[in-house]
């Protein structure tokens, strides 16, 4: 696996809110932005992605002070599936813990996530859009 991150995605508790402090008060220019979902660039190969928690929730799991999912992944883009089972199978053998299967998601990428020692999740992904596109080296 490179070192590299692609996407830092954080679940936000009022995504307006999130919105009018990064793009109206920070002036940072969307990327993406579908009501559930605020991506920035954050640098040349890097996307800060904002998700309303609930979305959050749905494909990660749920949220919570000391029990469950921390609401953070670290994201590492792939070109294609294969490389996404790859990467996987290579954290694993590393001592990761895999968390679910990969697999194809309603809005077109194919996904796998696995823990790190500390729990924290890592998504390991093909993202089809000009988006996913921009993060790859």
């Amino acid at each position: 696996m490179d070192q590299r991150i692609s996407f830092v995605t954080l679940a936000v508790a009022d995504l307006a809110a999130s919105r009018a402090f990064y793009v109206d008060g920070l002036g940072w220019e969307p990327s993406f932005d579908d009501g559930d979902v605020l991506m920035l660039a954050a640098g040349e190969h890097l996307v800060l992605s904002l998700w309303s928690r609930a979305s959050f929730e749905d494909e990660v799991g749920p949220i919570a002070a000391h029990d469950g999912v921390a609401p953070v992944t670290l994201a590492h883009n792939v070109r294609t599936p294969a490389e996404v089972d790859a990467v996987l199978a290579e954290a694993v053998a590393a001592g990761a813990v895999a968390v679910g299967e990969a697999q194809e998601r309603e809005w077109g990428g194919y996904t796998g996530y696995f823990a790190d020692p500390d729990g924290f999740r890592w998504e390991i992904a093909t993202n089809p859009g000009p988006i996913g596109q921009k993060v790859l080296p």
